[in-house]
Parts: structure tokens; sequence; C-alpha cells
């Protein structure tokens, strides 16, 4: 492990460390633009160059590895003067549209030339090489060309990550630019993140384009729910509305990248459809009630069926959108204090996306804490029972029975069980056939833990309130199991997994606290 020495700090790295990893250590940023940690160095930028002490020439910072006793100066004169000079070069031909680009905010162009440059132009507007603008390159890309810089971090990734190449540089000299291949259109499940990787404006996403300056956004850790596979991701949100999700590195899940559909996936908790108020069916209409009202008709509701029929009765469908949390609780108060029976729904359409890298054919985020915390009576033997007449009650925790089900079978669940309460985010097919709908907010707008398809422990964060009078799934549980008789509402979700802990030893080395942004994976789970 070399020590070196970079601006006066001395620090030993690991071997293969290159100069600006070392640097970031220690909190000094080499500026660059062509390098990025997840893919091959290309080192045609020239924006990382730094004086190494007994050689007598700058050296590249991204193709430069640590080794031992270094001396390098990120801050001398002379590296100033040149990156003065490079920034100076790749502006040359930049159309300087920064009043209009919507990358400005994450422009390193931008910051950079504030940073290191500020000179006046000494090449005339009029003499500009102009390219092609705003080209429609793919479902959710567009290309500037006359903002590119040609770092080729997009068409690195096209080639090494998607191994899909639909990018390439053409042309020469002033003319050279990024553009598709002959016959070729930008069109992978993971297109979106040459927009996150481009460090100027030239690729730039549809769905975010002119939505919101980057400076107004807020941003929360959190973890995708679109599959099993869990990607880090952050979510962009202000005052109670999401914009985007990003990729968030953690290099045991997604590395840095994420796919299209979970990029996208935020529309649909934002869309219509969205349960906002308790509501109760009044003959062919929905009725509004309040939040203790509904509640005191659920209670009762499963207190007269275990009267008269027994815990048998009373039945729950617990799916595995559910957060670790909600499945501890719905699981403790239906099997546990009710001793009713209880089914765990893990559904996938048999043709879902999948592939060998990011994307899992199983499109729920837990289905391996569904498997480790709730008991399971078989979804089939809870539905025949129910329609045989002998479950009165069923709870259904955002559980939608359409895809395992069909219409048809909900259409007799609905005349054979005498109360449905649902549990969900949404108005579905499912909804139709309950009694009580009791909105829960969706897996933005709660805390709470999945585990991937890996075993790894991972937090969701309330990035946006519950929309109208939705509640987090585990405020609503914990109402009901009081209401029921059991203990009195935790203060919070971390309250809910302290106890969860303690009652699984599978998670009894694990907190809030201790999983952090990138989780931990769990000890003695079984697999998939």
């Amino acid at each position: 492990m070399p020590t070196l020495e970079i601006d006066g700090q001395r620090i030993t790295v690991e071997d293969g460390v290159n100069l600006i990893e070392a640097a970031e250590r220690l909190g000094i940023e080499i500026p660059h633009y062509c390098y990025h940690p997840g893919l091959t160095v290309a080192g045609n930028c020239r924006m990382c160059l730094v004086e190494i002490e007994k050689m007598p020439k700058l050296q590249i910072a991204c193709n430069t590895r640590a080794t031992e006793g270094m001396v390098i100066r990120t801050q001398s004169d002379r590296v100033k003067e040149v990156r003065a000079a490079v920034l100076e070069f790749l502006l040359i031909n930049h159309p300087i549209d920064c009043p209009i680009c919507d990358q400005a905010g994450e422009c390193k162009l931008q910051d950079y030339y504030m940073d290191y440059d500020r000179q006046e132009s000494r090449f005339a507007l009029e003499d500009k090489v102009h390219k092609e603008k705003a080209l429609d390159i793919g479902p959710l890309i567009m290309l500037d060309q006359e903002r590119c810089i040609l770092c080729t971090r997009c068409v690195r990734f096209l080639d090494e990550v998607t191994k899909t190449s639909e990018l390439g540089v053409f042309e020469r000299g002033n003319h050279c630019a990024i553009d598709l291949f002959p016959g070729r259109r930008l069109d992978n499940h993971y297109s979106g993140n040459v927009a996150d990787i481009c460090p100027v404006g030239a690729l730039t996403n549809k769905d975010f384009r002119f939505r919101a300056r980057v400076w107004y956004l807020e941003r929360t850790p959190s973890v995708c729910a679109t599959c099993a596979t869990g990607c880090n991701i952050d979510i962009h949100h202000r005052r109670g509305e999401m914009y985007r999700f990003r990729p968030r590195h953690n290099p045991d899940v997604n590395q840095y990248w994420m796919c299209d559909e979970g990029r996208l996936s935020y529309q649909r908790y934002q869309g219509e459809g969205r349960l906002l108020q308790p509501v109760s069916r009044e003959g062919d209409r929905w009725a509004v009630r309040g939040w203790d009202d509904a509640r005191v008709e659920v209670v009762e509701r499963i207190r007269a069926a275990i009267a008269a029929h027994g815990p048998n009765a009373v039945a729950a469908v617990i799916s595995a959108q559910a957060t670790n949390e909600e499945v501890f609780l719905a699981d403790r108060l239906f099997r546990g204090h009710l001793q009713a029976r209880v089914a765990a729904l893990s559904w996938s359409p048999a043709d879902a996306l999948h592939d060998d890298f990011l994307i899992d054919a199983d499109k729920n985020p837990n289905s391996a804490g569904l498997r480790l915390l709730a008991s399971d009576a078989g979804l089939d033997a809870v539905i025949a029972a129910a329609r045989s007449g002998a479950i009165r009650v069923l709870a259904l925790l955002r559980s939608d029975l359409l895809g395992p089900c069909g219409e048809s079978l909900l259409d007799a669940l609905a005349d054979s069980v005498e109360f449905v309460v649902a549990l969900d985010t949404h108005f579905s097919r499912t909804a139709e056939i309950a009694d009580v709908l009791l909105p829960i907010g969706s897996f933005a707008e709660t805390d709470g833990t999945f585990i991937n398809r890996s075993r790894r422990v991972q937090r969701v964060r309330e990035a946006i309130p519950p929309p109208g009078q939705a509640r987090p799934g585990w405020q609503v549980l914990s109402e009901l199991r009081r209401d029921l008789g059991g203990p009195a509402v935790p203060a919070d979700a971390s309250a809910v997994f302290t106890e969860l802990a303690a009652s699984h030893a599978s998670f009894r080395h694990l907190s809030y606290a201790r999983l952090g942004d990138a989780g931990l994976a769990l000890e003695g789970a079984p697999s998939r």
C-alpha cells in the first residue's frame, strides 16, 4: 500500500488507486471530465493534469496510479495555467447557452470555468463551428452536439456496460461529434444513464428537461422499488412532488447505474388513482370517512367475525410490495395476536422483463423480507377458504389480486367474503371488491426497509409526505393493532424496526443507524 503526499497531506492507499481517487479521500478535487470510476480510462480531456515531483511534464491524474513516495501538487500556478488553457480550448466552439441549458447547476464545464478560467474568449462568436442541436436520439435522451466536449463517457458506457454501442465519434478535428451509428436509436433498458454521466449539457433526459432547476430540488437517499435488485437511488423532490430518480453509487448492489423502468417509476406514484382519504362502500358509491370511523368499522368487523366464527374466519394477504416493518406488524397482528390466517403474495408476470445485470424478473422489492417475516398459509388455500365462505373478513396489505387471481375470481371473492379491507396506495381492480379502503403512503412516502435479492437490508426514507390524508403503512397497522388490544403505537418506523430486530435472530445485529445509506447483508437468512 503506497504512501504519497498530495498538496502537503500524506495518505496511504491501496495498490491500483489513481491520483483522482487518492486526492478525493483527502477532500481534494482534481477537476476532470472524461474520467468516470465506473468506466475505462480514456485520458482525453486533459483537465486532470497535475504536477508530480521529479517528472518534467504534467501528468493526467486519471491514468496515473499512486506509488510510494509520490509528491503531487494539484494547485500550483503551473497546473492552474494549464487548466485555464484546457478550458479555453473546450469552450472555443461551445455555444455558451448556459441560460437556457437545463444542465445548469450540474454542468462541470460551467463549474470549472468559474473555478479555473474566467477569461474572455479570444474566439469570435461568428467563427464557432455549429453542430446539430436538440437531436431526438432515443425514447429518453436528447443530444445537443454543440455542447459536447467529446469526453466519450457515453460511448464507453454503451460499449462497456450495456454493450449495445449505439453512439460513436464521427468526423475529425473541429467537426468531430458524438452521434448515432446509421440506422440506430439509443433505445436500450439503461439509456438514461448516459444523461447522468454526461458532465455537460450534451445529453439530457427528456423526462426531466426544463421541469426544474436542480438547485431548487432536495435529495433523499432511498432504494428503487421496481424489482428485487433494490438499486440505490436518490429521490429528487420539491414541495411534496417527486421530479426524478437517479442512481446512487453502491458497489454491492448497482454500481453507478439503474434501469430506465426504475428511473421512470416515480411517475406511477404521482398520477391519477391515488387513494387520498379513507372511504367505505355505501351501496354503489364510496363515502368519505374519517380515520377514526374507518378504523373503528374495521376493528368491529374483525372482532365480530372472530366472536361468531373463530379466528379462522379472518385472513390477511400481505404482499412483497410492503416494507419489512409493515410485514412484521401485519404478521404480528393477524397471525400472532388474532391467530388468523396469513398468506404471502409475491407475484410477477410470467413474461416480466429481466436480464443478467440489474433488472430482475421478480417485480417486488421485498420478496426476501416477506419470506423471512411472514407466515404463509398459502394464497391458494386462503382464496379457496374465502370462496367457500369460511373467511368472513379479508384484509389486503398492498396486495393486488388481479394478476395472480384474475377478474372472475375477484368477483367471486366479492360475493363470498362479507367484509374486505384494503390498505393500499391506489384505486385498483382489487380495490373495487373492498368495503373499506385505507390510504397508505408509497415507499417514497414512508420510512422502512426492504431486503433485496442478495439478502441485503436497505433503507427507504420518507422523501415526501403521503398525499391527502394517507398515512404511512406502519402507522395504520400499529393503530389497528392497538385498537385490537395490542401494544401502543410506536413513535416511528425506527421503533418498529427495533421491535422487529429483537424478535428475529437474522436482524439482531441491525438498526437504522447501522444500515446507513448503503445497507447491510443479512446474516443467516435463507437464499431465494
